[in-house]
């Protein structure tokens, strides 16, 4: 990578792939509702507007702020910060697990991001879909270093998850990003498998990294759903892999990637935010269908007025 980013420039591929990302979680949502069809959305089809975002919108809203606020002052993400915004603007009912309200209430109410953290599940710490759902928009601002965006990837996963597939779900996500954002820049799009492999040399050992390798060697969606899963546990390592199998596959064709995780059913308002915010931060905003985008509930004033919309 030959280039250099400038705050302004990271702050708009972070806010397309942010586009991405809500508009795959808002779409993938419509498809938790009885009478909604995956096949329309394969024949053109979508469900009537407004769509409403979850949890997983809102959080990565609340890193995208985090990015903006930082921006000239501080070299890396700002934990401290991102924990209290998460803690003071989350809404239970856009669908958060019950561990996540638990330890968001915990934050709130003043309790140190670490230790809540670290006492999820018993002591075990989270090893679900929180921390990859929202990274993509940090990987598209880290587009000019991969082993920064891991670094960066890893310490913001850290805020709400310590269990290291959880952690490496959100480093995974956050390489991603960072790659097809570069591939943007440098007029490149790297091939499905080589695109794969750069995630995984990036992500820590375990379960994600070892499905990421398994991943590149598969061809078809309904094979890659079978042996990567496709969300139903809402774990990492069942999650991931197949999200980014999309996107990787899917990186010029934003509707192309959010049908798959459609067709592939599971926690589809998830695997289409994580395939939704990479793709975006290949194609940009222009690649998202504009009825899509006018579908989508508009993002929380408080972004805006951080500066982040």
């Amino acid at each position: 990578m030959s280039f250099t980013l400038f705050p302004g420039t990271r702050l708009a591929l972070a806010l397309e792939s942010l586009a991405g990302l809500s508009v795959g979680d808002a779409l993938g949502a419509q498809y938790l509702v009885p009478g909604n069809k995956p096949a329309d959305l394969a024949d053109g089809r979508v469900p009537d507007s407004p769509w409403e975002w979850t949890d997983d919108t809102e959080q990565a809203c609340c890193l995208v702020a985090t990015l903006f606020e930082g921006a000239e002052t501080d070299k890396h993400f700002d934990r401290d910060a991102f924990a209290e915004r998460l803690g003071r603007t989350y809404d239970p009912y856009r669908g958060y697990g019950p561990g996540a309200v638990v330890m968001l209430r915990e934050i709130r109410d003043g309790l140190p991001w670490p230790i809540a953290s670290a006492a999820a599940f018993d002591g075990a710490g989270s090893c679900g879909n929180g921390a990859a759902m929202r990274a993509a928009p940090l990987g598209a601002w880290h587009a000019d270093s991969l082993a920064h965006a891991a670094t960066e990837g890893a310490r913001a996963a850290e805020v709400t998850h310590s269990h290291p597939e959880g952690i490496a779900g959100g480093v995974a996500v956050t390489v991603a990003a960072a790659v097809a954002a570069a591939g943007r820049l440098d007029g490149r799009r790297p091939e499905p498998a080589l695109l794969l492999r750069a995630v995984a040399a990036h992500t820590p050992d375990g379960l994600v990294r070892a499905d990421l390798l398994a991943a590149a060697t598969i061809g078809r969606a309904d094979e890659a759903a079978h042996r990567l899963g496709n969300g139903t546990r809402a774990l990492a390592q069942d999650t991931v892999p197949f999200a980014l199998w999309v996107a990787a596959r899917h990186l010029d064709d934003y509707p192309a990637a959010i049908s798959a995780c459609v067709a592939a059913g599971g926690d589809v308002d998830t695997t289409a935010a994580i395939a939704g915010g990479v793709v975006a931060a290949y194609t940009g905003a222009d690649g998202i269908p504009a009825a899509w985008l006018s579908a989508r509930e508009p993002l929380p004033a408080w972004l805006a007025a951080a500066g982040g919309e």
